[in-house]
């Protein structure tokens, strides 16, 4: 017999679960490697793994122990298959979009017969007032981007509300915007994953009211701290490294099962606030510490802020929806007020994994919150994906309408067409002036605008829309605006461009300048620019300035196959695998 590990909240052995979902992936076609590991102090571990073959396909695994980091990084590469999750940002090409379906079997198409009501049937009432207050929310807004398929129309899911069993089609767009990652989970049981998924949710809501409403928590006392003593050894060990440590009960009054674990960094004045939620005291607070130091080493510790007294600054979306990215935004001082505002509960909601489901859902039901759910268990392990309107919602619902993901469809093909260098003056001009008109942000990556994986080395992979616009200006020969734009890109961009996409924007720069310069010859310059800048680099920044040569520098040009897009291709094959499961 192998050894048998079965840690709190979980329905199986590490050993099974380890087993298991690595013989399920094998079966599925998918090449996973373990990444890098990392165990800076002891009793934390964390894991990165991906598909060797599509490396767009990851997950991450922290706990206590290395098979409890590997059950967990396994667990969640589940849940973002069985979810679709590691495809949500992608166009999926036409094929698909044709297909018999495109998400799941279940899903249901609503067509569009109206351009400016919603199609009957899609949502409930109360649903519908939710993400819709205004009456605002067209059907081209609910198009979905992986299908990009306005002609068949909006695509939903089916979403059983808990409270009565009712069957409610939301649209994949809806869930794709507002939801992202949050709720969704699998599991060893059904109610093991609808645990961890309405742990989550939890989670990030007493985060951001915590972080937003700068409420100021009880210290978890020290005797009870002294009955975990592993966590205590990690905590210890942090502290001896330099890094004070605060532990807080973040369950309000006892009313949700969080906790908040700080680290202070004296070396620069920051401090990262880590949450982590479960229905047992115990399993939260070790979450908590293992989630801190999730894919962190010691030394990735000085990249947070210092916190603040700016309480509006604090609470800024901008600010929470940094927190959800990568906890890296602003906390407020008062969080650390020598008095709290709550009093410490050493709470507990435990039991069973379905005792605890529903000890769980009884807290939403005296917020009166509905909780939808949507079952997956297509890959032979259950997962779910947990939705709770006003409670779990990562962005807000007028996003739906103002950054909504969808909004690149229409750009996708001329975008790809543009660097075979063959339109008409006034079309790039018409692209600049639509680009004003739609309000598109200069920052906005062209990748994730128009839902593609970049070819690794070429200038899409960084290409923003300002970056763009320098591109077009040149096509126009518009020399001033082009040189705005491209100090623009080189100070935007500058650290993430490949030395040689650098070098060439400090080339274009200096060729553009010249060119301005009424009282210099631009040939007296030349071969001083190609001893600073390379022979090659200048002839193409040369050509683009001066003699109508291709602006569109290290863009390859695609369509919407995007046969020549390899990194594309494999994302695709990694979901063909799956559609044929399903």
């Amino acid at each position: 017999m192998t050894e048998q590990t079965f840690i709190p909240g979980k329905d199986a052995a590490l050993e099974d679960s380890i087993a298991k979902f690595q013989q399920k992936l094998i079966e599925l076609g998918f090449n996973i490697e373990e990444a890098s590991w990392l165990n800076p102090v002891p009793n934390v571990w964390s894991v990165h793994i991906r598909d060797k073959d599509c490396p767009q396909c990851f997950s991450n695994g922290k706990g206590a122990s290395q098979k409890a980091a590997l059950a967990s990084a396994l667990g969640e590469y589940f849940e973002r298959l069985s979810t679709n999750y590691f495809f949500a940002d992608f166009y999926l090409g036409k094929e698909i979009a044709k297909g018999d379906f495109v998400h799941y079997p279940s899903e249901k198409w609503f067509p569009i017969e109206d351009e400016t009501s919603l199609p009957k049937g899609i949502l409930n009432d109360e649903l519908l007032a939710y993400f819709d207050p205004n009456g605002e929310l067209t059907p081209e807004l609910l198009v979905d981007l992986q299908s990009g398929n306005d002609e068949r129309g909006i695509v939903a899911m089916p979403y059983v509300r808990q409270s009565d069993e009712q069957t409610v089609y939301i649209p994949q767009s809806i869930i794709a915007n507002l939801y992202v990652s949050n709720g969704m989970s699998a599991g060893n049981s059904k109610f093991e994953a609808r645990v961890q998924g309405l742990s989550e949710v939890f989670e990030r809501y007493v985060k951001n009211k915590i972080i937003a409403e700068a409420i100021s928590l009880p210290e978890i006392p020290k005797e009870v701290m002294n009955r975990y003593p592993a966590i205590q050894t990690a905590i210890a060990k942090l502290e001896e490294e330099g890094f004070p440590i605060y532990a807080f009960d973040a369950s309000l009054g006892g009313k949700y099962p969080v906790i908040c674990v700080v680290l202070f960094n004296p070396n620069n004045g920051t401090c990262f606030a880590s949450f982590g939620a479960h229905p047992n005291f115990q399993v939260a607070l070790e979450r908590t510490v293992t989630e801190l130091l999730q894919g962190r080493s010691l030394k990735d510790l000085d990249v947070f802020a210092p916190p603040s007294f700016n309480n509006e600054d604090v609470a800024d979306h901008a600010n929470l929806e940094t927190h959800f990215i990568d906890s890296s935004g602003l906390i407020s001082w008062d969080l650390f007020k020598q008095t709290p505002d709550y009093t410490f509960v050493h709470w507990d909601f435990s039991g069973t994994t379905q005792e605890e489901y529903h000890n769980l859902m009884a807290i939403f039901r005296e917020e009166n919150k509905e909780v939808y759910i949507m079952d997956y268990q297509h890959l032979g392990v259950y997962a779910c994906r947990i939705i709770v309107p006003g409670m779990s919602d990562i962005y807000p619902v007028d996003d739906l309408i103002y950054a909504n993901n969808n909004m690149g469809m229409d750009w996708r093909e001329i975008l790809l067409d543009l660097p075979h260098w063959h339109h008409s003056p006034e079309t790039y001009a018409e692209l600049l002036e639509e680009l004003d008109n739609q309000n598109i942000d200069d920052a906005t990556r062209v990748r994730e605008f128009i839902g593609i994986v970049a070819p690794k080395t070429s200038g899409w992979t960084t290409l923003r829309v300002g970056e763009l616009k320098s591109m077009l200006h040149l096509a126009l020969g518009e020399l001033e605006q082009a040189l705005d734009w491209a100090n623009w890109t080189l100070n935007m961009n500058g650290s993430v461009f490949t030395p040689q996409r650098a070098n060439y924007y400090r080339a274009l720069i200096s060729v553009l300048e010249l060119y301005l310069d009424e009282n210099r010859t631009p040939e007296q310059y030349r071969t001083v620019f190609e001893k600073m800048y390379g022979e090659e680099t200048v002839k193409q920044a040369w050509a683009a300035v001066a003699e109508g040569g291709n602006p569109f520098y290290n863009l390859p040009a695609s369509d919407e196959q995007l046969k020549n897009f390899k990194e594309h291709q494999a994302l695709l094959n990694a979901y063909a695998k799956l559609q044929k499961v399903k």
